[in-house]
């Protein structure tokens, strides 16, 4: 017996569109079917869109996702900025605000913006905070995505441990997703470009490193969800340069934007960016260097996981082909011909907003799955 949460998985998923549909795909009586989903329609999870193609006599009701009747809420916060955005329960946006802050503000100082901006939001679009049904935030650093806490970053001094969850949940009694920016990034790109793809690796390169996996459309994130921190793989222990994480001979401090931009004598991976743009030719060819040194490690995760797509994102992915080249260049030296023959090294398609998009998603199939559904529906009908 198929519970509503079920019936509109399949609405959702296309599979059936009318009552009737719904009565021949799953075998359960009128009488069923109609309880399911007038107890969905109630809700305002779907509404009747539209009249379908009539077999004889009255034409069906066409049944949709009520996508506007509901909002979610997302942030997605990097080292150095924050970006907010309001969605319908289609994940498709409705508002957007950045701004250039510093994690190591401290999560008091950057929630408090995340909370003052989803409010902006809301009052702009005349939106009660009633109508959200979700909230999603990513941040650059390890997370226990159960209790929705930081478990560790070296870019986030102060956040270990900090229950962003609890922080965020003051103002909103909803479900709260606490995601890695690499993961949330990863599902963007996943959903966006490639759902076709059995297995997806994302790396991030920017003050940083970090890797999101997805695997058969969900995000791996091992048993103690360190899962994809491949900054902090060591390819020289003799090597000087110390990483944020105390070792010597991490990828992160010879790879990453951070390290690019010291040896470049510049701060930032945005100095990178802009230098490569210009056509300098120093920057150029440490930015290659770079990509073929994070390429040692990736070579290793593609021969691991096999994936269909190795996508590059963050501010190295701004410079071209450049970083890219390195990256090819020792991914396809290193790893057999037949786990490359088909693998797709391509930069991110949805350039910063990938976090925002992927947490967006991740909200909506957290909000819209059967057990969270049927779970919404009995709590209320107690009400």
């Amino acid at each position: 017996m198929l519970t509503a949460g079920q019936i509109l998985q399949l609405i959702r998923d296309g599979a059936c569109r009318t009552r009737k549909d719904l009565i021949e795909y799953t075998g359960l009586s009128r009488s069923t079917i109609t309880d399911r989903v007038d107890r969905l329609i109630d809700a305002g999870y779907i509404h009747e869109s539209g009249v379908g193609a009539s077999g004889g006599g009255r034409p069906p009701s066409v049944l949709d996702v009520a996508a506007s009747r509901r909002l979610m809420l997302v942030a997605d916060l990097g080292a150095a900025h924050a970006r907010v955005a309001l969605t319908d329960l289609a994940a498709r946006p409705m508002a957007e605000e950045s701004t250039g802050m510093r994690i190591e503000l401290g999560p008091e100082a950057v929630l408090s913006w995340v909370r003052e901006a989803f409010q902006r939001m809301l009052d702009r679009a005349g939106r009660p905070s009633s109508e959200v049904c979700g909230v999603g935030l990513d941040v650059p650093g390890s997370v226990d995505h159960r209790t929705g806490r930081v478990i560790r970053s070296f870019l986030m001094p102060g956040w270990d441990d900090y229950p962003v969850r609890e922080a965020i949940g003051a103002a909103y009694d909803v479900p709260i997703l606490v995601e890695n920016d690499a993961n949330a990034m990863a599902m963007g790109e996943w959903w966006s470009s490639w759902r076709e793809t059995d297995a997806l690796l994302l790396t991030k390169v920017s003050t940083g490193i970090g890797t999101g996996i997805i695997l058969d459309g969900r995000i791996y994130r091992g048993v103690e969800d360190a899962a994809g921190n491949i900054g902090h793989v060591r390819l020289s222990e003799t090597d000087d340069r110390v990483c944020t994480c105390g070792s010597r001979g991490c990828v992160a401090s010879l790879a990453s934007g951070q390290a690019v931009a010291a040896d470049l004598g510049r701060h930032t991976s945005r100095d990178v960016v802009r230098l490569v743009q210009a056509g300098d030719p120093r920057a150029v060819a440490r930015t290659q260097e770079a990509g073929r040194t994070l390429g040692v490690v990736l070579a290793t995760a593609v021969s691991l996981l096999n994936p269909g797509v190795l996508v590059l994102a963050g501010d190295m992915a701004e410079t071209g082909e450049h970083y890219l080249t390195g990256i090819r260049e020792t991914v396809y030296r290193r790893s057999l011909p037949y786990t490359t023959r088909n693998l797709e090294i391509v930069p991110a398609s949805l350039g910063e907003r990938a976090g925002i998009v992927g947490m967006a998603v991740m909200v909506m199939e957290h909000v819209l799955s059967p057990a969270s559904v049927d779970a919404a529906l009995a709590a209320g009908e107690r009400a």
